[in-house]
């Protein structure tokens, strides 16, 4: 998977590479000796992020449940909870968050053991603030790749929005919650009218380029923080809509429809297709499966009405 990821956006990584976090990291620090503790948040400050400090296990698992951090440095031998404990409750609770262990007594704690207990690193005291400042470089690096990589793998890159993956992960979380909640659902695929033609005549770039400008139309059509429109494949987009009624549903796909046509891209409309999730006794994989083809045969209708139309499934019936 990775693999594939990385052929798909070789040419492209750098349009991602910009959105690395380069803000001050969030850090605990954890020691139950004062000392050793000013000495931790001087260095942490000069080096630019933002801190907390704990004594103890107990008291940063306290802290952690308040505001997590990104990375937690913590003493292994301490009262009340020691180290060992407190990097499995957080690989447990917080698996985001990356652990580097410093202690005294390395001949009691091995480096493997600490691994093994979910750290990413181990230094011994005392310790050498180049050292620890080079692998808090390392992590912080790592955890910007790790951030690209799960971009990657769930971004369009043509267009920057989320692609086909993501949507099947999100329809599955967000159906979960509408259920839960009792809100409902629904979900808009559309396709480019006349694409196919647009393509042969004028190329692959430009037709690239009026899936990059109906992207920006759909992103700016819809309740931002809300709704969240994907990339369904070719010239097919989709957008899911949570806790909004039909008519709210309707004119938001028409808002798109006319934003689109307002571009004046040469003979090319939309065609869009809206569903309303329905919960059955088939199961939660099936439901969606259902809610996915209703969008998809109200898109198709659209198109065979002529296209430049929206189609609500459940009025499909009443023709």
């Amino acid at each position: 998977m990775l693999l594939e990821i990385l052929k798909s956006s070789k040419n492209q990584v750098g349009f991602f590479l910009k959105d690395l976090p380069q803000e001050p990291q969030q850090l605990l620090l954890v020691d139950d000796d004062p000392t050793i503790l000013n000495l931790l948040a001087e260095f942490i400050s000069r080096l630019g992020h933002q801190y907390r400090t704990a004594g103890d296990g107990l008291e940063a698992m306290s802290l952690l449940e308040q505001s997590s951090a990104t990375i937690v440095i913590t003493d292994i031998l301490m009262p009340r909870m020691d180290g060992m404990e407190l990097i499995r409750e957080i690989k447990k609770l917080w698996p985001e968050t990356d652990v580097v262990a410093i202690t005294g007594y390395s001949r009691d704690f091995h480096y493997t053991d600490v691994i093994k207990a979910g750290a990413c690193d181990f230094i011994r005291k005392p310790f050498n603030l180049d050292e620890l400042e080079a692998k808090l470089n390392r992590i912080i690096r790592e955890r910007g790749y790790r951030a690209l990589l799960k971009r990657l793998s769930i971004k369009d890159v043509l267009t920057n929005l989320y692609n086909r993956r993501f949507l099947d992960q999100k329809l599955e979380e967000e159906a979960q919650r509408a259920t839960r909640q009792n809100y409902p659902l629904f979900l808009i695929i559309l396709d480019l009218d006349n694409f196919k033609e647009l393509n042969d005549t004028l190329g692959h770039q430009a037709g690239d380029e009026v899936l990059q400008r109906l992207a920006g139309v759909l992103s700016n059509s819809i309740r931002r923080n809300v709704d969240i429109p994907f990339r369904f494949g070719g010239d097919e987009f989709a957008v899911m809509i949570p806790e909004a009624g039909t008519e709210q549903v309707k004119q938001i796909a028409e808002r798109m429809r006319r934003n689109y046509l307002n571009e004046d891209i040469g003979k090319t409309s939309l065609s869009l297709g809206i569903s309303r999730f329905r919960r059955t006794d088939s199961g939660l994989r099936e439901d969606i499966n259902d809610f996915i083809h209703k969008a998809d045969v109200s898109m198709y209708t659209a198109k065979k009405a002529g296209g430049n139309k929206v189609i609500f499934h459940e009025e499909i019936k009443k023709e």
